[in-house]
């Protein structure tokens, strides 16, 4: 069955195409297995709840009818702002228009989040773009550039909030740097969320062509409640296509953790179990809360436009695993920097088994991609990643997030990176084991290499299922590296990293290439450690049971100063300085300009796959597709055959011009 819905209609209807509802979420109230709700043009200020699933066999589908036509939001527009001093205005909102959800009484704050919670889950818009929270009306009224701002020009536009207890009114103050916010579109977001079932379990969902935006969207950290603008709240087979996503307080798309009150924030307001703690509780709690394959996950996020989120473009814990997140462009995720902790990036996932992430653009995000715990069967692959690097003029905010392209961080893999661009300052932040790397293009650093995971038992899982095998600490390497390019195109100088907790720093390198894994074992010189012709002693095998793990490098080209590691076979250096690769936009596309191949010459590698790769060794999983067959790198990043002739990088031969 059809079921319309038209805001513009004269009056309120019965979901009939001749009697439309006005609210979409008239029609979420009685959608059924197989039913498709037609959305027209227009503007919805409502929260929809879907209270009905869909079947595999019979989706229930939301569509607006022309795309990107329909826009759902959490946002109200106001017209009644007072001119108070100055740039200053006023408005006064009664407070009972938020509910039981004041966004000007919430604060941004939970477990992992570092920066200081001063800033509410409100906000003010002005055309369309979130203007700054000031802490005091006199800020607000100087009206002076945030320093940590990426875009500083926009942060001169300021808002402050109060409360009136004695009118029950929410008071909020704007700067609008000259302009009459009467006269332009200014809007504050009112809403939690756009597009999310209260209930989990609601399943089988296809959102269409939607625009989500401006929700007062909560922290979402791991062992938390996962909030979101939309996302299928702890349930299985949701599509979300071809939507517009932008302008949440934290997270846009959430494909994560439900709500258990027992581990809620545990250590923000308990303080007396470690947040690491807890996230082990959370991964062994879900399984007696239906965290299995045949109920949780499955789902396909797709060509969406998700931009000007400050938390994470798309998060979950858990919520998203067998899922896929393809041809996604994702940027200027917490580029404002009021916001700080361990959730923020492009795309922030934990526990993401056997989720495909696939040519994706990803740029100008405090990170692009993070994989944080299980990492196990997620392969990152045909991606474009750059200018996820805080730009030279802006600082550092205390308890923000570093920056780089992909961050896998205390997994145990098998976590396959492969024919990905990578041209940001750092390409990887590698405080994890079990990493394949096959065929990027690979600009930036590789760093945290062998640190950031002190005794962090993290879990490993039984191979495709989401049930515990073991937990295990780090010991670091189990890492391959085939047919890469490295190019040192960012200086290559270490950089200072300054403490959140103290006045402490660290020194980070910037130097491109495998060098690090120097002191680590090759297989032989690891495998060597046992002696199988005779019983184990178990006290004599403890420095090999807790040392490093060892390395495969094979076939890459170091070029521009980036140096291998002397596990290195069949590699190729050039240590030429007139080495380019730069990224050219014009005309909303995107060119590749280098002479990467013209250095590289005749040099070729070896057909890569997974027999080659072998299985990562604490779950001793194989380097696979979800369903267990082989994978065969055969085709580049543009889908190309690769030929007998195999061409390190990305690419499956010299191409004449490089275009995405």
């Amino acid at each position: 069955m059809q079921i319309f819905v038209n805001g513009n209609a004269a009056c309120d209807g019965n979901g009939t195409k001749e009697r439309p509802f006005r609210r979409i979420n008239e029609a979420a109230k009685i959608a059924q297995p197989g039913d498709e709700v037609l959305v027209a043009p227009g503007v919805y200020r409502e929260y929809v709840n879907p209270v009905c699933a869909g079947r595999e066999d019979a989706r229930i589908t939301y569509r607006s009818m022309e795309p990107l036509g329909a826009v759902i939001t959490g946002a109200e527009q106001v017209k009644s702002w007072k001119l108070y001093d100055g740039n200053v205005w006023v408005c006064r909102i009664d407070n009972n228009v938020f509910g039981d959800y004041n966004p000007y009484t919430t604060f941004v704050y939970g477990d992992w989040f570092f920066a200081k919670a001063d800033k509410h889950t409100g906000c003010v818009y002005l055309n369309d773009r979130a203007m700054y929270e000031s802490t005091s009306l006199s800020d607000c009224r100087k009206g002076e550039v945030y320093e940590c701002s990426w875009v500083p020009e926009e942060s001169i536009y300021k808002w402050y909030t109060e409360q009136d207890e004695e009118t029950n009114e929410t008071v909020i103050y704007g700067n609008f740097q000259g302009k009459n916010p009467n006269e332009e579109n200014v809007e504050i977001n009112v809403r939690r969320r756009c597009f999310m079932p209260l209930e989990t379990g609601i399943g089988y969902i296809t959102v269409s062509g939607f625009q989500i935006s401006k929700a007062a969207t909560t922290w979402a950290p791991p062992a938390a409640f996962q909030d979101g603008m939309i996302g299928p709240h702890w349930s299985k087979g949701w599509i979300i296509e071809d939507c517009e996503i932008s302008n949440s307080k934290c997270a846009g798309i959430s494909l994560g953790k439900y709500l258990d009150p027992e581990n809620e924030h545990y250590f923000t307001y308990k303080y007396v179990k470690s947040p690491t703690q807890m996230e082990r509780d959370a991964v062994c709690r879900g399984q007696y809360h239906g965290w299995l394959k045949e109920k949780v996950g499955g789902h396909i996020i797709r060509r969406n436009h998700i931009h000007h989120c400050e938390q994470g473009g798309i998060i979950g814990r858990m919520g998203g695993v067998f899922s896929v997140i393809e041809d996604n462009h994702i940027h200027h995720i917490n580029n404002m920097m009021e916001l700080g902790g361990a959730e923020i990036a492009g795309i922030k996932m934990h526990a993401a088994i056997d989720v495909i992430m696939r040519r994706n653009h990803i740029h100008h995000c405090t990170m692009g991609i993070w994989c944080d715990w299980e990492a196990q069967g997620t392969r990152i692959t045909r991606n474009l990643l750059h200018d996820n690097q805080k730009p030279a003029f802006a600082k550092v905010l205390k308890g923000g997030m570093m920056s780089q392209d992909l961050f896998v961080e205390v997994s145990h893999g098998p976590t396959l990176i492969d024919h990905n661009i990578l041209l940001s300052e750092v390409s990887l932040r590698l405080a994890s084991q079990g990493v394949a790397m096959v065929h990027n293009l690979v600009c930036g650093a590789l760093t945290c290499v062998g640190d950031g995971t002190g005794t962090r038992y993290t879990p490993y899982h039984i191979p495709h299922r989401t049930e515990v095998m073991g937990f295990m600490t780090f010991l670091h390497g189990d890492d391959r590296f085939y047919n890469n390019i490295f190019v040192q195109k960012w200086p290559g100088d270490d950089v200072v990293i300054m403490h959140d907790s103290d006045e402490g720093f660290d020194r980070e390198n910037r130097a491109v290439g495998t060098w690090m894994f120097e002191e680590y074992p090759s297989y032989e010189e690891w495998i060597g450690q046992f002696d199988f012709s005779k019983p184990a002693d178990m006290k004599k095998l403890e420095p090999a049971h807790f040392g490093h793990l060892p390395v495969w490098c094979e076939g890459n080209v170091y070029l521009g100063g980036a140096k291998g590691c002397r596990h290195e076979k069949n590699g190729l250096v050039k240590d030429c300085e007139d080495v380019k690769v730069d990224l050219i936009e014009k005309d909303g596309k995107h060119y590749l300009e280098t002479n990467i191949y013209e250095m590289i010459g005749d040099f070729k590698g070896k057909m890569v796959h997974t027999e080659i790769l072998g299985k990562a060794f604490e779950p001793e999983q194989r380097f696979e597709n979800p369903d267990g067959t082989e994978i065969r790198f055969d085709v580049d990043y543009f889908g190309e055959h690769r030929g007998l002739d195999v061409v390190p990088g990305p690419f499956a031969g010299i191409p004449k011009q490089i275009r995405f």
